[in-house]
């Protein structure tokens, strides 16, 4: 959540900036504002509106200047305002942050800080004003200030009277350097840097640094200099563009067979998929008992798949568990113990906490995220890299497909180092992944008009309901989150067989009713939920097996894939995420960038 970027150099800064905060936009914004030296001083506009506002206002401005920062705000601290958008400048001292202070107010009473907003980050730059006012030193200020912040942050600084300099610092919440032939940037993702240049310094936490056109100097903890090995990204501009799509939601759902073949090939052997170049022997896979999966949202849905999926191939317990009930539930987690932690961003903060905990007890830790370079990927024991590259849209597509198919895999091969499954069975599961899995999402893909034609009918619906058993439940609570998330209407995911325990309840004329049937043992259970629900008035819209009996009580169908009832339920999502697509569009709705929502949460 939240986008930082800067820019010192040869060139018009406030063009750069505005540039990486476009291209940052999918992160979740209310709020957009940059700062930049105009003489010896910081200028500060901003707007609570989108960046194309704030664009707007930087065409007022008179000069080109060579130095800014900018920031999207998404709101934590006070409403999202004018006044509580970033930068906030407090005497001489101009700041973007991402993150949470969360002792701000003992600081504040400490500096006595006099703030117009009611941010944590005003907070913050007054506590670096006061100690500069002591030392004159800014890169100074910037480090004894952080040291006083407890929390997470991303900060980037400019001070008055220090034209070309940018300071920043970081804290549990990501930040990086970029380094170009025409001068040097900071920004909280590199995405926001990548169409000027793919060479960056991954910042540290506790370092604190100074950038200027030709330079970049970092200190650590300790204020000592260090110097941080440069990195080239591993993405190109195109895979942050549109290239031709009229929304990233629809290009990322159309990558998913790519993203799947090219995550699980890179880790066939033999026919089969193996996870000892994660780190992963079989050795190890084989004395697992017992796993603990923990992740959040989207995230969430995914171990609830893979949860349905180890215990019935491997004959193990799993629990899922939400991140933030993790933290603070006591689990009983202990040493020897094998965590999961699922995370798109890998810089999720309540995943990261857990985590932490976690490993604090003793446990083995096993993350599976998509960013080599996240803090979540750097702190666990063992990294499963995804391969679905930059996922622009807030709601999460590809990335959950992937996650869904990795987990998969995983529990394949832990079945397999148990003796559970022999090698024809193992090598079964992976074409299954990479084969029938990637052509089912296609042939999905290929019958959209179909997927478009019902959004057409429930798109003016105020209350839908998913219903599914087995591991299409799991499917039914990512359905559901995925439509509220990008189209605002209600829609709540059941056991179908828990709607005579209440839910039928809310069943009335013309309520859109959305049953999944993948799973065959259980298909008879649906048709008689289908009928009950019907029978009620419900509008029932089937996403079904293709032998599924045609009845009266089907208003709407859309028959699945032909495909191995290991991955049934993973392809069906895709039907569910281009309902989405399609309701959300429909309904007039910001497909990519939906209200209130951020890309990565970065706090707790």
């Amino acid at each position: 959540m939240c986008g930082i970027i800067g820019y010192t150099g040869r060139g018009d800064a406030l063009s750069r900036v505005t540039a990486g905060l476009c291209a940052l936009e999918y992160r979740g914004y209310d709020s957009a504002g940059a700062a930049f030296f105009c003489g010896g001083d910081v200028n500060v506009i901003k707007t609570a509106g989108r960046i194309a506002e704030l664009i707007k206002l930087t065409k007022e401005i008179d000069s080109s200047p060579n130095c800014a920062i900018g920031h999207t705000r998404w709101a934590t601290h006070g409403a999202p305002t004018k006044t509580n958008a970033h930068p906030h400048k407090y005497g001489r001292v101009t700041l973007v942050h991402n993150g949470i202070i969360e002792n701000h107010a003992e600081l504040k009473a400490a500096v006595g800080a006099h703030p117009i907003s009611e941010t944590d980050s005003e907070i913050a730059a007054a506590c670096i004003d006061a100690i500069f006012s002591e030392c004159g030193d800014p890169l100074l200020s910037v480090r004894r200030a952080c040291d006083g912040f407890s929390g997470s942050f991303a900060i980037g600084v400019m001070f008055d009277c220090f034209p070309g300099m940018i300071y920043a610092a970081k804290n549990k919440s990501p930040l990086i350097v970029g380094i170009s032939k025409s001068g040097n940037y900071i920004a909280s993702d590199v995405a926001a840097i990548i169409s000027e240049t793919d060479t960056y310094i991954e910042l540290c936490d506790g370092d604190v640094c100074m950038i200027s056109p030709d330079r970049c100097v970092i200190i650590d903890k300790r204020s000592e200099e260090v110097k941080r090995s440069a990195a080239v990204a591993n993405v190109v501009a195109d895979d942050i563009g549109l290239c031709g799509y009229d929304h990233f939601m629809k290009k990322e759902i159309a990558q998913e067979p790519e993203a799947i073949r090219k995550t699980l090939l890179r880790r066939m052997s033999d026919g089969a998929v193996s996870f000892c170049g994660d780190g992963l022997s079989d050795e190890y896979l084989s004395g697992i008992e017992k796993l603990t999966v923990v992740a959040c949202g989207t995230a969430y849905h995914a171990g609830l798949w893979a949860k349905h999926y180890i215990e019935k191939t491997c004959r193990i317990p799993v629990d899922v568990v939400i991140a933030s009930e993790y933290i603070y539930g006591d689990p009983l987690t202990r040493s020897g113990d094998t965590v999961i932690f699922i995370s798109q961003s890998g810089e999720t903060a309540d995943t990261l906490s857990a985590l932490e905990l976690a490993s604090s007890r003793g446990a083995m830790t096993i993350a599976v995220v998509n960013v080599k370079t996240s803090s979540i990927a750097r702190r666990a024991d063992v990294a499963v890299f995804t391969e679905a590259g930059p996922e622009i849209a807030v709601a999460s597509t590809k990335a959950y497909t992937v996650q869904c198919a990795v987990m998969t895999a995983l529990g394949a091969r832990i079945a397999y180092a148990k003796g559970i499954l022999d090698t024809h069975g193992l090598r079964s599961v992976s074409r299954a992944l990479t084969g029938d899995l990637c052509d089912a999402i296609n042939d999905v893909i290929a019958r959209e008009a179909g997927i478009s034609a019902a959004a057409k009918r429930y798109h003016k619906s105020d209350d839908v309901y998913f219903i599914g058993r087995g591991a299409d439940v799991c499917a039914c609570l990512e359905a559901s989150l995925k439509l509220k998330e990008i189209s605002y209407v209600h829609s709540e995911a059941y056991a179908a067989g828990e709607l005579k325990h209440g839910t039928i309840s809310l069943i009335t004329d013309g309520t859109p009713v959305i049953a999944l049937v993948g799973d065959e043992k259980t298909s008879d259970k649906m048709m008689n939920a289908i009928r009950e629900v019907a029978a009620r008035g419900a509008d029932v819209f089937a996403v079904c097996r293709r032998d599924f009996p045609r009845d009266e009580a089907i208003k709407t169908r859309f028959e699945l894939p032909a495909c191995s009832d290991d991955v049934l339920a993973i392809a069906a999502q895709t039907v569910f995420q281009l309902f989405a697509y399609h309701t959300a569009k429909l309904r007039g709705c910001d497909v990519d960038k939906p209200r209130n929502l951020a890309k990565s949460v970065t706090v707790e």
